[in-house]
């Protein structure tokens, strides 16, 4: 019941299949607002989780537009592939962020991380 407005950025975690496509779980997750980071709100939708994310480091590459799956797809690879095979991440997930509203037509942010392990 309480409006928490929207945040950035919005954070989708993409589980690839072997060919690079998302499988159909995905994960979104949204920040809370600095002003409940302390007590956050429930949620009335038992589908909804409040989860503290833990500091990591990110192998990262940015991109503009306006980011479909297959956008997240293609950095997510060249951003492994720039990475080549000595880096150490988890090969099993990543994150697709997005930093802009819908309505926003120019400047947009978007970024594809690898979490470190």
């Amino acid at each position: 019941g309480v409006g928490m407005g929207m945040t950035a950025p919005v954070s989708i975690t993409a589980f690839p299949a072997e060919d690079g496509s998302f499988q159909q779980k995905v994960k979104v997750s949204l920040r809370i607002p600095s002003q409940f980071q302390d007590s956050p709100p429930c949620p009335t939708d038992e589908s909804v989780k409040i989860e503290e994310r833990q500091g990591m480091t990110i192998y990262s590459t940015q991109f503009g537009g306006y980011a479909k799956e297959a956008d997240y797809v293609s950095y997510a690879a060249k951003l492994k592939a720039a990475l080549g095979s000595d880096a150490a991440y988890h090969k099993d997930s990543y994150l697709c962020n997005g930093y802009d509203p819908p309505m926003k037509p120019y400047g947009r942010r978007n970024e594809v991380w690898f979490v470190k392990e």
